[in-house]
């Protein structure tokens, strides 16, 4: 019995290892290039824009879902909620997020511009709204975990009206019991809305006028936070976790934003707590380059802005900007990251001790003193020379 007990534990320890292996090697064998988004639906009022796990492999394998929503003046995205947790970040423009939590007595009317990171936990409703006098689109970026989600790798969202709103689904008799409404009163409100996810609100319609107040443990503007890192010529970067914006918690995500200068170079380094890290290119491009398991470059592309790709875990990324400079929002799936860098002041290579390197290196004692003299004022984003 004792044999057989222990034989059952070895194949399935055996098993599991398989599965391992394989999960492994189809994450090294995955298309990881930077992909744009494809239009889902949209009308007169703007366009709800998705990445596919069909053409972006690891968005399924990380179960991070990611889309976009553009909003003309006068649009209005309908009242909906999701089945995942997410970031939003304002790419573009300016106008307003009505925002109900869960169990919340009161709606939010926030203010939004560009550079506006929320968190959005399970459960909250939202509605986003460009004015009717805007010169500009309105453009929002949304990022989350899909692993509690109907489909790995994209968003499932629950409108609440519309032609696909909810309510449509139900027998006119449910929805007027629930409304207290009499049958053809509830035949009627739940049918006048034709449009679906995204309309066109009518010509001098009043909407609820934001409340900077509603903004307070909401929102965090990327653009005008403090500075995490400031590296002079080099580049700058606003970390979002628990800290700066306590709602990140309940999403269970991390997010940054960072800006380097032309031609510089993001250090390589790697998340060190086992998190997926998501990049949407914001503006500018540059030259990315992943490498994963056994020193294998996964990885090496141009990406320019409009783009989103995903680093696996553990994998070691790093970038050089083109002469006009690259920015980047990312997700990070852990609501505090930790990163850990393999060139510059703070990389590892400073901490260890010179005989390792050299052994490590089987290099020189004096190849080794210059190695070790080199980045000793640059920390993670290096200024071109």
């Amino acid at each position: 019995h004792l044999f057989l007990l222990s034989h059952v534990k070895n194949v399935d320890l055996l098993l599991i290892t398989m599965v391992q292996r394989t999960s492994t090697a189809e994450v090294m064998s995955m298309d990881l290039s930077p992909k744009k988004p494809a239009k889902a639906y949209g009308g007169d009022g703007g366009s709800y824009y998705d990445w596919s796990p069909a053409d972006l492999p690891m968005l399924g394998a990380a179960s991070i879902g990611a889309a976009k929503l553009h909003l003309s003046a006068g649009g209005l995205a309908l009242p909906s909620y999701s089945d995942s947790a997410k970031v939003a970040y304002v790419l573009q423009g300016a106008g307003a997020c009505g925002l109900v939590l869960p169990e919340a007595a009161k709606e939010k009317v926030i203010p939004v511009k560009e550079g506006d990171a929320l968190a959005l936990p399970f459960g909250a409703v939202t509605w986003w709204h460009n004015s009717e006098g805007s010169t500009a689109e309105l453009v929002v970026l949304f990022l989350g975990d899909t692993s509690k989600g109907h489909t790995p790798g994209r968003f499932t969202n629950f409108q609440l009206t519309g032609a696909s709103g909810i309510f449509t689904g139900f027998s006119t008799e449910f929805v007027a019991r629930a409304w207290d409404l009499d049958q053809d009163a509830a035949a009627k409100i739940v049918s006048t809305q034709t449009g679906s996810g995204v309309v066109k609100i009518a010509t001098g319609h009043r909407m609820p006028a934001p409340r900077a107040e509603d903004r307070e443990g909401v929102v965090l503007n990327c653009l005008e936070a403090p500075l995490d890192v400031d590296i002079p010529g080099g580049g700058c970067v606003v970390v979002l976790n628990t800290a700066n914006l306590p709602l990140v918690k309940e999403v269970g995500l991390g997010a940054d934003l960072v800006r380097i200068g032309g031609r510089s170079m993001c250090s390589p380094g790697f998340s060190c707590d086992s998190a997926y890290q998501v990049t949407y290119i914001v503006r500018g491009g540059g030259r990315v380059q992943v490498v994963g398991i056994d020193g294998t470059r996964v990885l090496e592309t141009h990406a320019e802005a409009g783009c989103l790709f995903i680093v696996p875990r553990f994998f070691v990324v790093s970038k050089i900007a083109d002469d006009t400079g690259m920015e980047w929002f990312s997700i990070i799936t852990t609501p505090n990251p930790i990163f850990s860098h393999l060139a510059g002041r703070t990389s590892v290579w400073k901490a260890i001790s010179p005989a390792v390197l050299e052994s490590a290196f089987n290099t020189s004692p004096e190849m080794e003193k210059l190695f070790r003299s080199k980045r000793l004022d640059s920390e993670i984003f290096f200024a071109p020379s």
